[in-house]
């Protein structure tokens, strides 16, 4: 029907269906093709009402949940503003009922992690972390642990096994939104991009991240943020150290370059 829809309309929510096709569709259009456009519009409006409907089951359960805990010992940051939410995400508020229902933990503080992001997490591993008795028995289950393929003594294989795991799935989304943040996650994620390629730099600061998620959900505990500076700069004391001790057994010393000074 060569109807540029871009240029008429530049926002369908909210707007019904037949009023699109009073508004645009009143030229000499062939009948059927009308048609097929009233059908797609009225089928577009049943799923944004099912939509809708589900979105008001799960606040109506949420808020169910949350009436039988306590409230927390900590009070609720405000969020700042971000960017607009994504099509179809839930617009009630979800981080207040997370909030009490962890025992104060603000999951959307972790970087990546949105409101959206966290309902659905939790709705995949929930908020009882002792079902997995250490973190390295969290990451597996979530198959970001290397699964070793041993023969005659020899490791032939450390790749991760493929995996449909949504909770999984979630924190790789998070993760992908890292590689200009201005954080400790995203300094690591860079490096290991660089070092060994971005796929594998993905599932390594995945496992990182989804430890540092248990940590949180099991100790009861808020995100400390660390800036990628502040990170850079620990790992280069790091690899200085083991430079220096590496030096040493060796029968050397380092030595600065501008002052001439060794380096204790």
């Amino acid at each position: 029907m060569n109807l540029q829809l871009h240029n008429v309309i530049t926002d369908v929510t909210g707007v019904t269906g037949m009023a699109i096709l009073r508004d645009i569709v009143a030229g000499h259009y062939r009948g059927e093709l009308v048609f097929a456009l009233r059908q797609s519009i009225e089928i577009y409006d049943v799923y944004q009402d099912k939509i809708r409907a589900c979105d008001e089951q799960v606040e109506a359960l949420i808020r169910a949940l949350e009436a039988q805990c306590p409230t927390p010992d900590r009070e609720l940051s405000p969020r700042p503003r971000t960017k607009r939410p994504r099509k179809n995400e839930p617009h009630f508020d979800i981080r207040s009922p997370l909030f009490s229902l962890s025992g104060g933990v603000d999951l959307t503080e972790v970087p990546g992690i949105g409101p959206y992001g966290a309902l659905q997490l939790i709705s995949e591993i929930g908020f009882d972390m002792s079902r997995w008795p250490s973190p390295g028995h969290f990451a597996s289950w979530l198959t970001l642990s290397p699964h070793n393929k041993i023969s005659g003594g020899k490791l032939l294989g450390s790749a991760t096994q493929p995996s449909s795991n949504r909770a999984a799935k979630t924190l790789r989304l998070a993760v992908m939104s890292f590689t200009r943040s201005d954080h400790a996650l995203g300094a690591f994620y860079r490096r290991l991009a660089g070092r060994i390629g971005k796929p594998k730099a993905i599932t390594a600061t995945v496992r990182k991240l989804a430890i540092l998620i248990y940590c949180m959900l099991r100790d009861r505990s808020s995100y400390r943020e660390q800036p990628a500076a502040v990170y850079d700069e620990r790992l280069r004391k790091r690899v200085l150290h083991g430079l220096r001790k590496r030096a040493q057994s060796l029968g050397f010393d380092l030595v600065q370059i501008d002052t001439g000074l060794v380096l204790e």
